[in-house]
Formats: C-alpha cells, structure tokens, sequence
C-alpha cells in the first residue's frame, strides 16, 4: 500500500482508538458517568453555526447543537467544565511528546533518543522552578508556563548554537552538549530547590509533571502552539527518510543535510516546549510511543510520525487516567516513569538497542 494510504488508514483507527479512549476517561472519577453518557454529553456539544449578524460592532455568530440527546446537567458539566479540558490537554502533550521523541529518533538513528536530548526538558524546568522561586510581573497574564516555555526553547537553540561549528552541526557533538547543558541545568534546579522555601511543594509538584487544573485556554494555546510546527514535521518526514541512510548518503541524494537538522532541531524543540510547559517533565513517552509504533508500523516517517503522535495522544490520557483513580491523585510523570522504566530497560538489553 502506498504511504499515504497506510497513513490514512493507520491515523483514522488511532483517532477511533483516541475518541475510545477520551470517551472512558471521561466517565472515571469521584463520580462514575456510564460511557453512553459521555458520548451524549460530547455529541451535544458539536455545533453547527446558523447565522452571522454583521450589524453589529463585532460580528456574532448564531449557532444550534447537532445534537439533542437528553442528559443530566450535572453530567454535562463533570464532562464539559471539569474532565475534559484536561483530557484534551493530555491528548495534546502526549501527541506534542511521541511527535518530538519520533523526530529526534530519527535525527540521531538511535531509538534511545527522546525530547530531552538536547536540553528542552531542563530548561524548562529551569524557567519555570526559577518563577515559582522568584514570581516576576509579565505582561500578558504571562506567568509559570511562558516562564517554562521560555526556559526550554533558551536551552534547546542554546546546546545547537554550541554544537554548530562552521556551519554543521555534527549529531555526535549535538549529543555531547545536550548532555552537558541537562547536567549543568539540572545543578540550576538544584540550588534553585535550595532557595525555594516554602514553594519547594509546588517547584516538586510541577517538577514530576502533572495535568491538575487544566484550563481551556491552555488547551487551545498548547493545541496553537504544536499544530503549526507539527505539520512542519511532516513536510520533512520523507528528508529524515533520506537522512537514515547517513549524512553523506543523504546530501549526495540532494537532502540539504544541514538545513534539514536545523529545521527539525528547532520545531520538534518548539513541539516540545509547548507540551513541556503545561505539563511539567513528563518521562518515557517520547521513547516508549515512536519505538512500538515503530515495531508496529515501520520506519518510514511518512508514516511513522503521524502515528507514534496519535498514539502518544492515546497513552498519555490512559496513564493521567490511572494517575487519578487511585484514593490520592498521583502526578502522571509518576506512571509515565514506572512504566516506561522497565521498557527503557527491555530497550538495553536487544541486541543492536543502536540501530533503527
């Protein structure tokens, strides 16, 4: 089957899969909704728009449900107001996390990479450890998450700008500064932690990642902020394609090498700190979600990309799920780690961990 076919195919069950799972999660909490409950509570809130008043100063757009199912309103509101604008935000920092760690497998052919590699997570938690120590007035309504956001992107174009030397930046020296830049900053959050007095809960709390208390807003503002870059990705999946069989290999078949890494360094650093900021250091995601889907779909990133990021959408709401139905509410960077430990170790132990 052609690829395009195969990723069709592929990402239409993942997004069944995707609206199964989404559909579960919503039902489980203090207070059980059946999942036919649910499913009437989401279709009553599709839309459909009626009419457009221009004569006002503003235009107003007139709209009626698709659907009337009848449902207690209380329901209604567990679904819509409390649930499930942290379920979407896990859908879409589980989606941000598998769309990053795929990309940066790739980059350096190496099944071990995730999203931290190159120093995302670490400055994201530099920025936003170092707000919650030392709260600053930002413009905006800005705060803890622009403070991460921020933080991640500094130290990811930072380890690239170190790494870069006559214009090439050599994956081997990309690896090797990441790995210094994540143990100097992580010495940061150290001495930060130190000085955190009271505040150190909170620092901890964001610090092992956690979706508690999403809001809309963050929702579309995370969804804004991975969707552009995503589709970027995707326009360079069948470059990286090329680049697996080496850098020599790649340029000599036409594949701007260089502007390729530079470009997918960047949004997938980009996809990462979106997800990373809301989120807080959120574990084995981007490792364990690209390798089986790897096993399951194949290398080609054509392919490969779409449906690891689906598939990390899926997972990440599985496990926030399981974080929060035990008597105290875990943080999910909890689960994500005690699950993908194990498979991290499963990874070390075949036989050629190094070769995609």
């Amino acid at each position: 089957m052609h690829p395009s076919g195969r990723t069709l195919s592929w990402s239409l069950a993942l997004t069944a899969l995707l609206g199964v799972v989404v559909t579960v999660s919503a039902g489980i909490g203090p207070v059980w909704i059946p999942p036919d409950a649910v499913a009437k509570v989401l279709l009553n809130a599709v839309v459909l728009p009626t009419a457009v008043d221009l004569s006002g100063a503003t235009p107003a757009v007139t709209t009626q449900p698709l659907f009337r199912f009848p449902v207690e309103d209380i329901q209604r509101q567990i679904v819509l107001q409390v649930r499930l604008p942290r379920i979407l935000l896990g859908a879409v920092v589980g989606f941000s996390l598998a769309a990053a760690g795929t990309i940066m497998q790739g980059i350096f052919r190496n099944p071990m990479a995730d999203p931290s590699i190159i120093g995302v997570s670490s400055g994201a938690a530099v920025g936003a450890v170092g707000f919650i120590v030392a709260p600053v007035a930002l413009p905006f309504g800005l705060g803890l998450r622009a403070a991460a956001f921020s933080g991640a992107l500094l130290a990811a174009f930072g380890v690239y700008l170190i790494a870069t030397q006559n214009g090439r930046t050599p994956v081997a020296t990309l690896l090797l500064a990441g790995v210094a830049v994540q143990t100097f900053l992580g010495a940061v959050v150290s001495f930060l932690l130190l000085q955190s007095g009271e505040s150190i809960r909170r620092a901890l709390f964001w610090l092992m990642g956690h979706l508690k208390g999403a809001a809309w807003s963050e929702v579309w503002t995370s969804l804004l902020l991975v969707a552009v870059p995503f589709v970027v990705l995707l326009v360079y999946a069948r470059d990286l394609n090329v680049m697996l069989l080496g850098e020599e290999d790649a340029q000599s078949l036409g594949i701007d090498v260089e502007r390729t890494k530079r470009i997918l360094l960047a949004f997938s650093s980009l996809v990462t700190a979106a997800g990373v900021a809301v989120a807080g250091i959120i574990g084995f995601v981007g490792l364990i979600v690209p390798h089986v889907m790897r096993l399951v779909v194949g290398p080609d990133h054509r392919v490969l990309l779409p449906t690891a990021a689906l598939a990390g959408s899926s997972f990440l709401v599985a496990t926030d799920t399981l974080a929060r139905s035990g008597s105290a509410e875990v943080p999910v960077g909890i689960v994500t780690a005690a699950l993908g430990a194990p498979f991290f170790l499963y990874l070390l132990r075949q036989r050629e961990v190094h070769e995609l």
